[in-house]
Protein backbone atom coordinates (compact mmCIF):
# COMPACT_ATOMS: atom_id res chain seq x y z
CA UNK A 1 0.00 0.00 0.00
CA UNK A 2 1.26 3.42 -0.92
CA UNK A 3 1.79 5.74 2.08
CA UNK A 4 1.04 9.56 1.91
CA UNK A 5 2.26 12.40 4.68
CA UNK A 6 -0.14 15.61 4.20
CA UNK A 7 1.70 18.18 5.97
CA UNK A 8 0.68 21.32 7.64
CA UNK A 9 1.70 23.53 10.31
CA UNK A 10 -0.85 26.58 10.13
CA UNK A 11 -4.09 24.40 9.59
CA UNK A 12 -6.67 22.61 11.83
CA UNK A 13 -6.76 18.85 12.04
CA UNK A 14 -10.27 18.82 11.32
CA UNK A 15 -9.86 21.24 7.96
CA UNK A 16 -12.29 20.97 5.58
CA UNK A 17 -9.93 20.86 2.38
CA UNK A 18 -7.36 18.85 3.78
CA UNK A 19 -9.22 16.01 5.97
CA UNK A 20 -12.63 16.34 5.25
CA UNK A 21 -12.15 16.15 1.47
CA UNK A 22 -8.70 15.59 0.43
CA UNK A 23 -7.04 12.86 3.32
CA UNK A 24 -10.63 11.38 3.24
CA UNK A 25 -10.96 10.55 -0.39
CA UNK A 26 -7.50 9.26 -0.69
CA UNK A 27 -8.04 6.83 2.40
CA UNK A 28 -11.07 5.85 0.32
CA UNK A 29 -8.81 5.12 -2.47
CA UNK A 30 -7.12 2.74 -0.89
CA UNK A 31 -3.85 4.60 0.30
CA UNK A 32 -2.12 4.57 3.91
CA UNK A 33 -2.49 7.93 4.76
CA UNK A 34 -0.50 10.07 7.47
CA UNK A 35 -1.58 13.94 9.27
CA UNK A 36 0.38 15.94 10.62
CA UNK A 37 -0.59 18.89 12.06
CA UNK A 38 0.86 21.47 14.76
CA UNK A 39 -2.22 22.16 17.35
CA UNK A 40 -1.00 20.81 20.52
CA UNK A 41 -4.29 18.12 20.81
CA UNK A 42 -1.95 14.96 20.59
CA UNK A 43 -2.05 11.84 17.94
CA UNK A 44 -5.26 10.40 16.56
CA UNK A 45 -6.47 7.86 14.18
CA UNK A 46 -9.94 8.78 12.93
CA UNK A 47 -11.53 7.58 9.63
CA UNK A 48 -8.46 5.21 8.72
CA UNK A 49 -6.14 8.59 8.94
CA UNK A 50 -3.26 8.66 11.39
CA UNK A 51 -2.88 11.99 12.84
CA UNK A 52 0.55 13.26 13.74
CA UNK A 53 0.40 16.49 16.21
CA UNK A 54 4.09 18.10 17.03
CA UNK A 55 2.64 20.52 19.29
CA UNK A 56 1.28 23.77 19.22
CA UNK A 57 3.27 26.90 18.11
CA UNK A 58 3.25 30.14 19.70
CA UNK A 59 3.04 32.62 17.65
CA UNK A 60 3.55 33.50 13.72
CA UNK A 61 7.15 33.45 13.75
CA UNK A 62 7.68 30.58 16.16
CA UNK A 63 5.23 28.65 13.61
CA UNK A 64 6.97 29.68 10.61
CA UNK A 65 10.70 28.59 12.33
CA UNK A 66 10.42 26.31 15.42
CA UNK A 67 6.98 24.58 14.15
CA UNK A 68 8.54 23.81 10.56
CA UNK A 69 11.04 21.80 11.34
CA UNK A 70 9.05 19.88 13.75
CA UNK A 71 6.35 18.78 10.63
CA UNK A 72 9.48 18.08 8.77
CA UNK A 73 10.75 15.34 11.55
CA UNK A 74 7.28 14.42 11.72
CA UNK A 75 7.48 13.88 8.01
CA UNK A 76 11.04 11.75 7.72
CA UNK A 77 9.89 9.96 10.69
CA UNK A 78 6.33 8.70 8.31
CA UNK A 79 8.81 7.63 5.53
CA UNK A 80 6.01 8.14 2.95
CA UNK A 81 6.32 7.70 -0.57
CA UNK A 82 4.13 10.74 -1.45
CA UNK A 83 4.40 14.56 0.73
CA UNK A 84 1.75 16.62 0.43
CA UNK A 85 2.50 19.92 2.03
CA UNK A 86 -0.35 22.51 2.75
CA UNK A 87 1.68 25.80 3.78
CA UNK A 88 4.33 27.90 1.83
CA UNK A 89 6.29 28.19 4.88
CA UNK A 90 6.71 24.31 4.28
CA UNK A 91 7.76 24.67 0.69
CA UNK A 92 11.78 24.75 2.28
CA UNK A 93 10.72 21.29 3.89
CA UNK A 94 9.25 20.50 0.84
CA UNK A 95 12.37 20.39 -0.99
CA UNK A 96 14.67 18.81 1.79
CA UNK A 97 12.11 15.50 0.95
CA UNK A 98 12.61 15.89 -2.71
CA UNK A 99 16.53 15.94 -2.22
CA UNK A 100 16.03 13.12 -0.22
CA UNK A 101 13.93 11.05 -3.27
CA UNK A 102 10.71 11.20 -2.08
CA UNK A 103 7.65 12.61 -4.07
CA UNK A 104 6.10 16.08 -3.29
CA UNK A 105 3.15 17.64 -3.89
CA UNK A 106 2.89 21.82 -2.99
CA UNK A 107 -0.99 22.11 -2.39
CA UNK A 108 -1.71 26.11 -3.35
CA UNK A 109 -4.88 27.14 -1.57
CA UNK A 110 -4.11 30.79 -2.01
CA UNK A 111 -2.22 32.97 -4.62
CA UNK A 112 0.32 33.73 -1.62
CA UNK A 113 1.82 36.78 -3.43
CA UNK A 114 -1.57 38.70 -4.02
CA UNK A 115 -2.44 37.66 -0.35
CA UNK A 116 0.49 39.90 0.62
CA UNK A 117 -0.69 42.66 -0.54
CA UNK A 118 -4.02 42.56 0.85
CA UNK A 119 -2.13 41.68 4.67
CA UNK A 120 -3.00 44.90 6.84
CA UNK A 121 -0.28 44.25 9.27
CA UNK A 122 2.15 45.22 6.41
CA UNK A 123 2.81 48.53 5.21
CA UNK A 124 2.26 49.35 1.56
CA UNK A 125 6.61 49.05 1.16
CA UNK A 126 6.94 45.69 2.89
CA UNK A 127 3.42 44.37 1.26
CA UNK A 128 5.17 44.78 -1.94
CA UNK A 129 8.42 43.86 -1.41
CA UNK A 130 7.42 40.45 0.33
CA UNK A 131 4.68 39.73 -2.77
CA UNK A 132 7.73 40.27 -5.32
CA UNK A 133 10.30 38.12 -3.40
CA UNK A 134 7.80 35.40 -2.98
CA UNK A 135 7.04 35.78 -6.46
CA UNK A 136 10.53 35.18 -7.39
CA UNK A 137 11.19 32.32 -4.94
CA UNK A 138 7.78 30.53 -6.15
CA UNK A 139 9.28 30.71 -9.67
CA UNK A 140 12.95 29.42 -8.79
CA UNK A 141 11.69 26.39 -6.65
CA UNK A 142 8.25 25.09 -7.65
CA UNK A 143 9.14 23.46 -10.89
CA UNK A 144 11.01 21.06 -8.38
CA UNK A 145 8.16 19.36 -7.24
CA UNK A 146 6.80 16.68 -8.60
CA UNK A 147 3.01 18.23 -8.69
CA UNK A 148 0.80 21.38 -7.67
CA UNK A 149 -2.31 21.41 -6.75
CA UNK A 150 -4.32 24.65 -6.52
CA UNK A 151 -8.04 25.37 -5.31
CA UNK A 152 -8.78 27.60 -8.49
CA UNK A 153 -8.22 27.91 -12.21
CA UNK A 154 -6.61 31.49 -11.90
CA UNK A 155 -3.27 29.83 -9.62
CA UNK A 156 -3.16 26.70 -11.79
CA UNK A 157 -2.92 29.52 -14.87
CA UNK A 158 0.00 30.54 -12.85
CA UNK A 159 2.00 27.69 -11.87
CA UNK A 160 1.29 26.04 -15.34
CA UNK A 161 4.09 28.43 -16.06
CA UNK A 162 6.40 26.98 -13.13
CA UNK A 163 5.14 23.48 -13.37
CA UNK A 164 3.68 21.66 -16.06
CA UNK A 165 2.28 18.81 -13.61
CA UNK A 166 -0.35 21.88 -12.08
CA UNK A 167 -3.88 20.81 -11.54
CA UNK A 168 -7.11 22.17 -9.98
CA UNK A 169 -8.82 21.02 -7.45
CA UNK A 170 -11.49 23.04 -6.88
CA UNK A 171 -12.92 23.41 -2.78
CA UNK A 172 -15.97 22.36 -3.50
CA UNK A 173 -18.31 21.68 -1.09
CA UNK A 174 -18.93 17.39 0.03
CA UNK A 175 -23.09 16.72 -1.26
CA UNK A 176 -25.37 16.38 1.42
CA UNK A 177 -22.93 17.52 4.24
CA UNK A 178 -24.71 20.89 4.80
CA UNK A 179 -28.14 20.15 3.59
CA UNK A 180 -30.72 17.64 2.23
CA UNK A 181 -32.87 18.15 -0.57
CA UNK A 182 -35.96 19.00 1.33
CA UNK A 183 -35.60 22.57 2.81
CA UNK A 184 -38.37 23.70 4.68
CA UNK A 185 -38.52 27.04 4.02
CA UNK A 186 -41.34 27.97 6.43
CA UNK A 187 -39.09 27.27 9.17
CA UNK A 188 -36.81 30.17 8.28
CA UNK A 189 -36.26 32.55 10.41
CA UNK A 190 -35.16 36.10 9.70
CA UNK A 191 -31.60 35.61 10.13
CA UNK A 192 -28.90 35.64 7.29
CA UNK A 193 -25.35 34.25 7.77
CA UNK A 194 -21.60 34.50 8.02
CA UNK A 195 -19.45 31.53 8.29
CA UNK A 196 -16.02 31.64 8.81
CA UNK A 197 -12.59 33.71 9.40
CA UNK A 198 -13.55 37.09 10.32
CA UNK A 199 -11.16 40.09 9.28
CA UNK A 200 -10.92 43.18 7.89
CA UNK A 201 -10.39 42.48 4.67
CA UNK A 202 -13.09 40.07 4.40
CA UNK A 203 -15.51 42.57 4.39
CA UNK A 204 -16.34 42.48 8.34
CA UNK A 205 -16.68 46.26 9.27
CA UNK A 206 -18.97 46.71 6.44
CA UNK A 207 -21.45 43.81 6.95
CA UNK A 208 -22.23 44.71 10.52
CA UNK A 209 -22.69 48.59 9.90
CA UNK A 210 -25.07 47.13 7.45
CA UNK A 211 -26.57 45.35 10.00
CA UNK A 212 -27.92 48.81 11.68
CA UNK A 213 -29.14 49.84 7.91
CA UNK A 214 -31.64 46.84 7.48
CA UNK A 215 -35.70 47.29 7.49
CA UNK A 216 -36.40 43.93 8.06
CA UNK A 217 -35.55 43.50 11.38
CA UNK A 218 -32.91 40.57 10.34
CA UNK A 219 -30.23 39.48 13.00
CA UNK A 220 -26.58 38.19 11.50
CA UNK A 221 -25.59 35.02 12.59
CA UNK A 222 -21.56 34.97 12.59
CA UNK A 223 -19.84 32.38 13.13
CA UNK A 224 -15.84 32.23 13.48
CA UNK A 225 -13.34 34.01 14.96
CA UNK A 226 -11.56 37.59 14.26
CA UNK A 227 -8.41 37.89 12.88
CA UNK A 228 -7.92 41.11 14.37
CA UNK A 229 -8.41 42.19 18.19
CA UNK A 230 -8.69 45.40 16.71
CA UNK A 231 -11.09 44.63 14.51
CA UNK A 232 -13.38 42.70 17.15
CA UNK A 233 -13.21 45.74 19.31
CA UNK A 234 -14.33 48.30 16.60
CA UNK A 235 -16.98 45.78 15.40
CA UNK A 236 -18.63 45.35 18.70
CA UNK A 237 -18.70 49.30 18.97
CA UNK A 238 -20.66 49.28 15.46
CA UNK A 239 -24.42 50.34 16.13
CA UNK A 240 -25.10 47.06 14.11
CA UNK A 241 -23.47 44.94 16.15
CA UNK A 242 -26.92 45.05 18.53
CA UNK A 243 -28.53 42.82 15.55
CA UNK A 244 -25.55 40.20 15.40
CA UNK A 245 -25.38 36.93 17.13
CA UNK A 246 -21.95 35.95 17.74
CA UNK A 247 -21.69 32.22 17.76
CA UNK A 248 -17.33 31.76 17.91
CA UNK A 249 -16.12 28.58 16.41
CA UNK A 250 -18.98 27.10 14.55
CA UNK A 251 -18.38 23.34 14.16
CA UNK A 252 -19.61 21.41 10.78
CA UNK A 253 -22.44 20.84 12.59
CA UNK A 254 -22.91 23.63 14.18
CA UNK A 255 -22.61 25.33 10.34
CA UNK A 256 -25.38 23.37 9.31
CA UNK A 257 -27.92 24.55 12.12
CA UNK A 258 -26.84 27.81 11.45
CA UNK A 259 -27.63 27.50 7.84
CA UNK A 260 -30.53 25.81 8.03
CA UNK A 261 -32.40 28.60 9.64
CA UNK A 262 -31.16 31.35 7.38
CA UNK A 263 -32.78 32.78 4.81
CA UNK A 264 -28.89 33.64 3.09
CA UNK A 265 -25.26 33.90 3.71
CA UNK A 266 -22.68 36.41 3.04
CA UNK A 267 -19.68 36.62 1.50
CA UNK A 268 -18.83 40.09 0.86
CA UNK A 269 -15.00 40.20 0.76
CA UNK A 270 -13.46 43.31 -0.07
CA UNK A 271 -11.50 44.16 -3.48
CA UNK A 272 -8.16 43.30 -2.51
CA UNK A 273 -5.90 41.48 -5.51
CA UNK A 274 -6.30 37.69 -3.68
CA UNK A 275 -9.85 38.10 -3.52
CA UNK A 276 -10.82 39.18 -7.38
CA UNK A 277 -9.83 35.77 -8.17
CA UNK A 278 -10.90 33.76 -5.89
CA UNK A 279 -13.32 30.68 -5.27
CA UNK A 280 -14.07 30.61 -1.41
CA UNK A 281 -15.45 27.71 -0.10
CA UNK A 282 -18.20 29.24 2.20
CA UNK A 283 -19.62 30.63 -1.70
CA UNK A 284 -20.92 27.42 -2.20
CA UNK A 285 -21.26 25.40 0.83
CA UNK A 286 -24.03 28.08 1.20
CA UNK A 287 -25.20 27.19 -2.16
CA UNK A 288 -25.35 23.28 -1.01
CA UNK A 289 -27.09 24.14 2.19
CA UNK A 290 -30.16 25.47 -0.26
CA UNK A 291 -29.78 29.20 0.41
CA UNK A 292 -29.16 32.23 -1.77
CA UNK A 293 -25.69 34.66 -1.01
CA UNK A 294 -24.80 37.74 -0.81
CA UNK A 295 -21.60 38.03 -2.56
CA UNK A 296 -19.18 40.57 -4.03
CA UNK A 297 -19.90 42.23 -7.72
CA UNK A 298 -16.64 40.83 -8.62
CA UNK A 299 -16.72 39.33 -12.65
CA UNK A 300 -15.82 35.92 -11.54
CA UNK A 301 -18.58 35.78 -8.43
CA UNK A 302 -21.39 37.77 -10.51
CA UNK A 303 -20.46 35.23 -13.61
CA UNK A 304 -20.85 32.01 -10.85
CA UNK A 305 -23.86 33.61 -8.77
CA UNK A 306 -26.02 35.49 -11.34
CA UNK A 307 -25.24 32.77 -13.87
CA UNK A 308 -26.47 30.60 -11.73
CA UNK A 309 -29.68 32.87 -10.70
CA UNK A 310 -28.35 31.73 -7.16
CA UNK A 311 -28.17 35.24 -4.97
CA UNK A 312 -27.74 38.87 -5.10
CA UNK A 313 -24.41 40.80 -6.16
CA UNK A 314 -23.43 43.56 -4.30
CA UNK A 315 -21.01 46.62 -3.55
CA UNK A 316 -19.14 45.09 -0.69
CA UNK A 317 -17.92 48.58 0.13
CA UNK A 318 -21.29 49.56 0.06
CA UNK A 319 -22.94 48.80 3.63
CA UNK A 320 -26.67 50.38 2.45
CA UNK A 321 -26.28 47.92 -0.37
CA UNK A 322 -25.72 44.35 1.49
CA UNK A 323 -28.34 46.07 3.56
CA UNK A 324 -30.78 46.65 0.98
CA UNK A 325 -29.65 42.96 -0.16
CA UNK A 326 -30.64 41.32 2.76
CA UNK A 327 -33.85 42.99 3.30
CA UNK A 328 -35.10 41.48 -0.21
CA UNK A 329 -34.44 37.88 0.85
CA UNK A 330 -36.01 38.55 4.03
CA UNK A 331 -39.15 40.27 3.17
CA UNK A 332 -39.59 38.06 -0.46
CA UNK A 333 -38.87 34.35 0.88
CA UNK A 334 -40.70 32.98 -2.81
CA UNK A 335 -37.77 34.61 -4.21
CA UNK A 336 -35.18 33.49 -1.87
CA UNK A 337 -36.56 29.99 -1.90
CA UNK A 338 -35.97 29.82 -5.69
CA UNK A 339 -32.59 31.15 -5.84
CA UNK A 340 -31.56 29.29 -2.83
CA UNK A 341 -32.82 25.48 -4.96
CA UNK A 342 -31.05 27.01 -8.24
CA UNK A 343 -27.87 27.66 -5.86
CA UNK A 344 -28.41 23.63 -4.52
CA UNK A 345 -29.19 22.54 -7.82
CA UNK A 346 -26.11 24.01 -9.39
CA UNK A 347 -23.76 22.16 -6.63
CA UNK A 348 -25.25 18.95 -7.05
CA UNK A 349 -24.84 19.26 -11.21
CA UNK A 350 -21.08 20.94 -11.05
CA UNK A 351 -19.81 22.38 -8.10
CA UNK A 352 -19.31 19.53 -5.69
CA UNK A 353 -16.40 17.86 -4.15
CA UNK A 354 -17.57 14.54 -5.75
CA UNK A 355 -16.15 15.90 -9.40
CA UNK A 356 -12.90 16.96 -7.64
CA UNK A 357 -12.33 13.79 -5.82
CA UNK A 358 -11.61 12.10 -9.23
CA UNK A 359 -9.08 14.92 -10.57
CA UNK A 360 -7.26 14.13 -6.97
CA UNK A 361 -7.32 10.33 -7.35
CA UNK A 362 -5.66 10.62 -11.24
CA UNK A 363 -3.06 12.96 -10.28
CA UNK A 364 -1.92 10.59 -7.62
CA UNK A 365 -2.25 7.30 -9.27
CA UNK A 366 -0.05 9.71 -11.89
CA UNK A 367 2.99 9.92 -9.61
CA UNK A 368 2.99 5.77 -9.05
Amino acid sequence: MIKIAHLTSAHPRYDTRIFLKECKSLAKGGYDVHLVVADGKGPEVLDDISIIDVGCSRGRLNRMLATTKRVYKAALDINADVYHFHDPELIPAGLKLKRRGKKVIFDAHEDLPKQLLGKPYLNKFAKLALSNIFSAFERLVCGRFDAIVTATPHITEKFKKINPLAVTVNNYPLIGELACADIDWSKKSAEISYIGGIASIRGITQVVRAMSMVKSGARLQLGGKFAEENVESSAKAEPGWSSVDALGFVDRAGVRDALARSVGGVVTFLPVPNHIDAQPNKMFEYMSAGIPVIASNFPLWREIIEGNSCGLCVDPLAPSDIAAAIDSLVTQPVLAERMGRNGQRAVLEKYNWSIEEKTLLNLYAALK
